[in-house]
């Protein structure tokens, strides 16, 4: 970003020669403004800048009217997130809240750490995502002027009780009780795609009669070896594996997610057919005391209430900034 000057460029010479310059009278665009933001601008080699490490997902997109409305809609969205940033930024000078240039260092440091670079490799790294050093830098004192200015400014608004984190264990509490995974068998009588009512008539008989053996005791895997059109489980007896919630079948998972251990039930309607369907066994979330969680939920509830609150100040910033977005 930079502060908004009017500048006036006047050729080199131009007083002491009478001849005029080959470019007299025409345009040359040096830098285009993206956005105006109070009395900053942000500027379109900015932009570019930021959005090159996200965009080159977006640009392999086949079809060129999608492509166009990916790239519109993440330029959009990139800006709008430059916007935000540049009003904390000035929050942040207004309330005289400042970064030095040793701070600074220390986090470059610390990428560099982190990264496994050297000087030369962390240069190479930034020229490849259109940073120059210098440039580099002052995004990283505006990054920690951001952080510094939420934590000067919102964090001290954030408030987390005691009630506040045991309201949260109740609630997972409640949750680890649910079943998590299930492991399934099953029994298919297969079905036309178009079947008639008879033979929906007939796997409904077939299909219940299986049920019926195996609530009269006989195994399951058994009678799946015996009666089952499922050829990928019928000569292991019916194993279909663990499922986790979200992975079943929609129709079903209200169905097996609901049973006990050891539980059969049927006939069932499925993809292929009508199913008789066993859960042979459940594992359900384990839970934490409460002691050795608080900690945790504490930070976690904190880190929410905290992103929440700077939303909500970040938009009292942007109803009382001038902000004029200039994207073509």
């Amino acid at each position: 970003m930079r502060k908004l000057l009017v500048v006036l460029l006047l050729g080199l010479g131009a007083v002491a020669s009478a001849e005029p310059s080959p470019n007299a009278g025409k345009k040359i665009e040096l830098e285009r403004v993206v956005a105006v933001v109070n009395d900053a601008i942000i500027l379109q080699s900015e932009l570019e800048a930021r959005l090159q490490p996200v965009m080159q997902e977006a640009q392999q997109i086949p079809d060129e009217n999608e492509r166009k409305r990916r790239i519109a809609k993440l330029t959009g969205q990139v800006l709008d997130d430059m916007v935000n940033e540049e009003l904390i930024v000035q929050a942040a000078e207004a309330s005289k809240i400042e970064v030095d240039s040793s701070e600074v260092q220390a986090a470059l440091d610390e990428i560099k750490q982190q990264n496994s670079l050297d000087d030369a490799g962390l240069q190479q790294a930034l020229v490849q995502q259109g940073y120059s050093l210098q440039n580099y830098k002052a995004d990283l004192r505006r990054q920690l002027l951001r952080f510094r200015a939420i934590n000067t400014i919102v964090a001290p608004k954030v408030n987390i009780t005691e009630e506040d984190i045991h309201a949260r264990y109740d609630q997972m509490q409640r949750r680890s009780e649910q079943v998590s995974a299930v492991r399934i068998s099953d029994i298919l009588i297969k079905l036309p795609d178009h079947p008639t009512e008879q033979q929906v008539a007939d796997a409904k008989t077939k299909a219940t009669k299986a049920l019926d053996r195996v609530k009269g005791g006989e195994d399951f895997a058994v009678v799946a070896k015996e009666v089952s059109d499922d050829d990928s489980t019928k000569s292991t007896g019916g194993e279909l594996g663990w499922f986790e919630r979200g992975s079943v079948n929609p129709d079903w998972e209200g169905i097996v997610f609901a049973m006990d251990k050891g539980e059969v039930r049927g006939p069932v309607n499925g993809p292929q057919g009508l199913y008789v369907l066993k859960v042979t066994d459940v594992k359900q979330n384990v839970l934490k005391p409460y002691p050795e969680m608080k900690e945790q939920l504490s930070r976690e509830l904190r880190r929410r209430e905290l992103d929440k609150q700077t939303q909500t100040w970040v938009d009292e910033l942007r109803k009382k900034a001038y902000i004029d977005i200039k994207l073509q």
